[in-house]
């Protein structure tokens, strides 16, 4: 438990979740809490987070859309698998350095304010790499600082984001807010990396000034959207609270181990660093089949997420994620072995839908489980987590392809997945037991 403090009004953060929203008058839901079986759309029916929704897509797109050409670009300077793996090392280095100031700052600020702020920064961070583009300026080393830059900015991202979404809708419409806030970065993340790839044809930059647009349009729209009001906790600074969001998840086994299933899953399994190896050597298809094979998994995340917003996950949830972190394993193994860009579009597709049932249910069971003041910290381990997963696992695939060859490394990562999974059905028994996700309640 946490000790008593001072609190204080913040008009655009979240609250406890049993008030309803300043939207939710127009009409009356009859459902069971966490029940989305009642209106597919019941999350789009509070404007907040219709904004909210909006500006999640225009991110992601310009931020996938700036992986295509910063792989690309890297790749094509330097000619080395390593150079990939420390894009991914050096995005996720600022996440782990400010894990436990950035969660502090969420939960003692304004959340709105806070995003706002980390967009703009993404905003001139990208506006900076067409500029150096441009220019003809461009390096390697310029193109490493400004990825810290990006990783610095995403570590109070990923927390404000997670604290702002509960603020959005009442509690009954969370998970269906959840499912449609992963829509909205999965439709990115098909539409971006086929743009970005499409784009790049005429040249980096115009890949990049696309994405500066897009970002101040994201921003944009932060600052329109006005979330309930809630009174946060005025904290000093000590380590007892820059440890809670970790004593926390520690002392919650089903959280736990919802969060380490997926960071060693994909840490070990991802493939997704080397698609522009895999795109220039293995299968030959260019640039523009680059683009087509990061949107793979997507495409497959994407369907997903639809079907789990129209029907959840209603029984057995913690059998379904360690099922689905499995199967995610098969897939990254028969997507090592092809050599077929079709096979391998859909072997990175059925990936991209195994991982997005992963998601649905680590982020559904961590919203509707987090009490509201301390949902920054716990939302920065969990970005930490999830930045270990990507970011350290881009790295990781890097190194392992240029010790034993790319299809080796992405092979033996997801007999590595399959393994973990099997592992963790024992070593976390309150997860495999996990039932039903509706009756979850903020833990103290």
């Amino acid at each position: 438990m946490l000790p008593s403090v001072e609190t204080m009004p913040n008009s655009h953060s979240a609250q406890p979740a049993t008030q309803p929203t300043e939207t939710a008058t127009s009409a009356t839901r009859t459902v069971a809490p966490g029940d989305t079986r009642g209106d597919f759309r019941s999350a789009f029916r509070h404007r907040a987070f219709v904004l909210f929704w909006c500006a999640r897509i225009a991110a992601w797109l310009a931020m996938q859309m700036q992986v295509v050409a910063v792989g690309w670009q890297i790749y094509a300077m330097t000619g080395t698998a390593i150079s990939l793996g420390l894009v991914g090392l050096l995005q996720f280095l600022p996440t782990l350095l400010l894990v436990l100031v950035s969660g502090h700052i969420v939960d003692t600020h304004d959340r709105r304010r806070i995003l706002v702020a980390v967009l703009a920064v993404e905003c001139a961070a990208i506006g900076a790499l067409f500029a150096f583009t441009a220019s003809g300026a461009l390096t390697p080393a310029l193109i490493f600082a400004i990825v810290i830059v990006l990783g610095t900015a995403k570590s109070f991202e990923g927390p404000a984001m997670q604290a702002l979404l509960s603020a959005l809708v009442p509690p009954e419409d969370l998970p269906n807010a959840i499912a449609w806030n992963s829509s909205a970065m999965q439709s990115a993340m098909v539409a971006g990396p086929a743009l970005g790839g499409l784009l790049y044809v005429a040249g980096p930059a115009v890949v990049y000034a696309t994405s500066t647009v897009l970002l101040a349009l994201a921003t944009l729209f932060v600052v329109l959207l006005r979330p309930r009001p809630v009174e946060l906790p005025r904290r000093a600074v000590s380590l007892s609270t820059l440890l809670a969001g970790v004593s926390f998840i520690r002392n919650q086994p089903a959280i736990l181990g919802a969060m380490s299933l997926d960071m060693v899953a994909v840490l070990l399994g991802g493939a997704t660093a080397l698609l522009p190896v895999y795109a220039h050597d293995v299968l030959l298809v260019g640039p523009w089949g680059l683009g087509l094979l990061r949107s793979a998994p997507a495409v497959g995340a994407l369907l997903m997420a639809l079907g789990l917003a129209r029907f959840g996950v209603r029984r057995n949830a913690g059998a379904w994620m360690l099922g689905a972190v499995a199967g995610y394993g098969v897939a990254t193994v028969v997507f090592g072995l092809s050599t077929y860009p079709g096979l391998s579009f859909v072997a990175l597709a059925t990936l991209g839908a195994m991982d997005q049932v992963s998601v649905f249910v680590r982020q559904t069971l961590i919203q509707l489980s987090t009490p509201d003041q301390m949902r920054g910290r716990v939302g920065a381990v969990s970005s930490l987590f999830i930045g270990a997963s990507n970011q350290l696992g881009e790295f990781e695939s890097g190194v392992a392809a240029t010790w034993l060859g790319a299809v080796p490394a992405v092979v033996a990562g997801g007999v590595g997945a399959c393994a973990i999974a099997l592992l963790w059905a024992w070593r976390f028994p309150s997860l495999r037991r996990l039932d039903r996700l509706d009756r979850l309640k903020p833990l103290a």
